[in-house]
């Protein structure tokens, strides 16, 4: 193989994999990239054996082939260089020649044949989807996704089609057992997609796909054989997807004429809790909460370091209520969200606080209270 490539490009495909690439793993091999030079372009693979990332860009080849390289040193290498071409060959004895026309290097590399093979399904049905609408998706719930060491039926999205007045949408499930975040979206097609039961995609795999939606406007996306496939025009990734049944969730979530109606605006509330979210730690990391009529009372004690409160203008009607919750699950949430006002429903001190707002269509946050 022998190719001259942009230096640019290239070093925007080798930054893309960095979070791909193993660092530490019993298999080397998964700690370099698969370069291979076909005619006019090089396609660029990278796997951790749950994630396959192949990635093209056009470039001037010289002779056509293959070679394996570091991730990380060639992503180094790229980023130090002030050349706008690199010059890239394979040698023999599994040596790699790179060059910018400035510095140059020679580099061990490992044989072409003990490169995993990327699973790609065929024939899956895809559906476009804007990637705004994606991240959109992605970002409200990602941050409710347990920890795989602690949870690990949990370390994943739901996702799932439903059908709602005639009407197919895409929806997206996290929870970690103390928080749970669902957004539905309508979706042209989705119908198609193959999600009858709902799957489980990492989290990894989430950011993954939360990355190609930020690189892309649109996306295809489908599901075969235990894998999630996007494809875009330069672009495609697959994602092998957990094999857990995902918990039936909707009976914690309380009904809606059993609510307590709080609106908050939305700034004001994030910022009031992440001040109270300052004194927190792993031992002492709750808010407590003081509902009373168009009062909203927010009170952070730690022993170890002293104690904050603040009291916030909302808009309620109704019994002064004690509640206790861990702030920094509002502080994820409110972040994720859009809408200048927050609507908040309690009902007592041992039922979920819902979250959700007019710009936020689709969207509903729940957390669970803490004791006393």
């Amino acid at each position: 193989m022998e190719a001259r490539i942009n230096k640019e490009k290239f070093l925007k495909c080798i930054a893309r994999v960095q979070s791909i690439v193993e660092r530490k793993t019993n298999m080397p091999i998964l700690s370099t990239v698969l370069l291979t030079a076909v005619d006019d372009r090089i396609h660029i693979y990278a796997t951790d054996l749950e994630i396959g990332l192949e990635q093209i860009i056009p470039s001037e080849i010289k002779h056509n082939g293959s070679i394996t390289i570091s991730g990380r040193k060639l992503f180094e290498i790229l980023k130090e260089s002030r050349s706008d071409n690199f010059h890239i060959k394979g040698k023999e004895n599994n040596r790699v020649f790179l060059s910018d026309d400035v510095a140059s290097f020679n580099l061990a590399c490992y044989p072409v044949d003990e490169y995993p093979v990327v699973v790609k399904p065929e024939d899956v049905n895809l559906v476009e989807i804007n990637t705004e609408i994606l991240a959109e998706m992605i970002n409200k719930t990602v941050h409710s996704v347990a920890r795989e060491d602690i949870a690990p039926k949990l370390a994943g999205v739901f996702i799932e089609k439903v059908s709602v007045n005639d009407t197919w949408l895409l929806k997206m499930v996290a929870t970690d057992g103390h928080r749970l975040s669902v957004v539905e979206k309508d979706i042209i097609g989705i119908e198609n997609l193959n999600l009858e039961r709902g799957v489980m995609v990492p989290k990894k795999g989430i950011l993954e796909l939360a990355k190609m939606a930020s690189e892309c406007e649109t996306v295809e996306m489908g599901f075969k054989n235990k894998f999630c496939v996007l494809k875009s025009h330069n672009m495609s990734l697959v994602l092998r997807l957990f094999e857990s049944r995902f918990p039936d969730y909707t009976g914690i979530i309380p009904k809606e004429e059993q609510l307590k109606k709080i609106v908050v605006n939305k700034d004001i509330f994030l910022n009031a809790m992440r001040r109270m979210l300052i004194l927190t730690n792993k031992r002492y990391n709750a808010v407590k909460m003081h509902l009373k009529e168009n009062s909203l009372q927010l009170v952070s004690v730690n022993p170890e370091i002293g104690e904050g409160n603040e009291n916030i203008i909302i808009r309620y009607v109704g019994d002064s209520l004690d509640l206790v919750f861990n702030p920094r699950f509002f502080v994820d949430m409110l972040q994720s969200m859009n809408s200048d006002s927050i609507f908040m429903g309690v009902t007592d001190n041992s039922t979920p606080c819902i979250l959700t707002g007019d710009a936020d269509k689709g969207f509903l946050g729940v957390i669970m209270p803490m004791r006393f």
